[in-house]
């Protein structure tokens, strides 16, 4: 077998991860349906005889059902850090519960079991909603490359693409590896990374040689991300960083190492059970020996001993950090609001300043048509049919948001351009009613033949740009029809949002 065939350590560790990830969602599934049966058990076993509905040896079978449902994955928990030398909540509220079944009180003992169960089974289904938002992330990367070697294209897994291959991208589609352009003009969406509501134009470095030697210094024109997505034109890249180290990766590790950080109120729980538990237990052993100095029977102490496991057993310790967490994960989530665990969930209460991400949470994350600058002596119909005639034979984003918003404003848009060009980076042309027409930003007109931008007309342009407008300029002929302004622009309820949050 080949080197090139030979499954790689990052194949072996992603297979690791993704089994890893369905055994736990698999895990918690189960968990929570044990906890139900339980509860199920018990208020059976404990409201049939009282109506007689059943007689006590049946409800005694059920609260024997209630705690091996209850305790079989407090049990499986508890064995597997006994065997750590941890003695923590799971294992004395197991011990809690197996002194109340001595005691004769079976009830009381399956309600511990439920209560603590039901507790950790939520929790983790809270924290498996975080891990399908990050498998989503994950599966932002295609799965698969075409990669040019010894003059052929081959199809592989990104998994087994090395630094300094060669990746052909066709249209629309996703990039697979970070690296840069080495041969083709196209726009690419890097919105699932970025943010970047616009689509940005990408051209092939002049010295592959030298970007190689120093990728972090290749210029942002010429760079692409795993995850973003190609527009209408065909790109080669040349990789330089593997699938395991791409800025998704890192991404995704980020979003990750939050869901294990927890809150200063569990971690301080977590610390006082690994005082409190051994003591408890040490407490019910000694009572468990007062009939050595008490004037009373062994079986008296015993009691005395169990009674101490039960009334110390630490429901709220156990159960009411988790279940705020829970309820507060699961009312941002009902609001579309995703909180990765409980020190994010913490830390919202001392927050003074909060930053957005803007495009898709603030923005709408699409480009409108939001200024429209008519030269003197054009109308603003004219600038518009023209532009639109044009725009429409274009699949950029830009243009769909121009041909979409003069629809709008017109009713219809002419289909009659003819001879189009596209000019990756700069704009396009067509021909237009026997004219040649010309879109597109300040250096297309700077470096095309034709009558230079006019200093109105520039000013007009950078006022635009400080306003944050994204600009394109129609030159028909010789003769400037003005300038359009694009914009992603506000949701209709950040205003409100915003104002709320101050």
């Amino acid at each position: 077998m080949n080197e090139e065939n030979q499954p790689t350590d990052n194949t072996a560790k992603d297979e690791h991860q993704h089994g890893d990830w369905l055994n736990r969602l698999l895990h918690g599934r189960a968990e929570l349906a044990f906890s139900l049966l339980c509860g199920a058990a018990l208020l059976a076993g404990w409201l049939g005889p009282k109506i007689s509905a059943m007689p006590e040896s049946a409800a005694f079978g059920l609260f024997l059902a209630a705690y091996f449902f209850g305790g079989y994955f407090t049990l499986k928990e508890a064995l597997g850090k006994i065997s750590q030398g941890k003695f923590e909540i799971d294992f004395l509220m197991l011990v809690a519960a197996g002194g109340a079944a001595i005691l004769g009180e079976w009830a009381e003992g399956a309600f511990l079991l439920f209560l603590f169960s039901i507790g950790h089974a939520l929790e983790n289904y809270a924290m498996a909603r975080a891990r399908n938002a990050i498998a989503a992330l994950a599966d932002l990367a295609p799965e698969e490359a075409l990669v040019r070697r010894a003059g052929e294209e081959v199809t592989i897994p990104v998994e087994e693409l090395k630094d300094g291959d060669i990746v052909v991208i066709r249209s629309n589609e996703r990039v697979p590896a970070d690296g840069f352009v080495i041969k083709g003009e196209s726009s690419i969406d890097q919105a699932p990374i970025t943010g970047e509501s616009v689509p940005v134009d990408k051209s092939p470095v002049k010295d592959a040689a030298a970007a190689a030697e120093k990728p972090e210094g290749v210029k942002p024109a010429h760079k692409v991300f795993a995850g973003s997505i190609n527009g209408a034109g065909s790109l080669e890249i040349q990789v330089t960083r593997r699938a395991s180290e791409s800025t998704l990766a890192r991404v995704i590790d980020m979003v990750s190492a939050t869901e294990t950080r927890q809150s200063p109120t569990q971690s301080f729980t977590k610390k006082f059970e690994k005082i409190f538990v051994p003591c408890v237990v040490m407490l019910a052993f000694i009572t468990a020996l007062s009939w050595l100095v008490l004037d009373e029977d062994p079986a008296q102490s015993f009691y005395r001993s169990m009674a101490v496991l039960v009334a110390a057993s630490p429901c709220a310790l156990a159960i009411a950090t988790p279940s705020a967490i829970l309820s507060g994960v699961a009312r941002a989530a009902r609001g579309g609001v995703l909180i990765k665990g409980g020190a994010p969930l913490e830390a919202l209460g001392r927050l003074d300043s909060i930053a957005f991400d803007k495009t898709g949470t603030l923005t709408s994350g699409e480009p409108k048509l939001v200024e429209i600058t008519p030269s003197a002596g054009v109308t603003e119909t004219e600038l518009l049919r023209v532009a639109a005639a044009v725009e429409a034979l274009s699949d950029h984003p830009l243009a769909e948001a121009i041909v979409r918003d003069v629809k709008e404003r017109m009713g219809t848009v002419e289909r009659n351009a003819t001879e189009f060009k596209s000019i990756t980076g700069r704009g396009v042309s067509a021909r237009l009613d026997g004219e040649l027409v010309h879109i597109g930003k300040t250096a297309l007109f700077t470096e095309s033949d034709g009558t230079p931008l006019p200093d109105d007309l520039r000013a007009i342009v950078k006022s635009m740009s400080a306003r944050g407008r994204t600009t394109m300029i129609v030159r028909r002929g010789n003769s400037y029809l003005g300038a359009l302004g694009l914009m992603d622009t506000p949701r209709s309820a950040a205003r409100r949002v915003i104002q709320h949050l101050r």
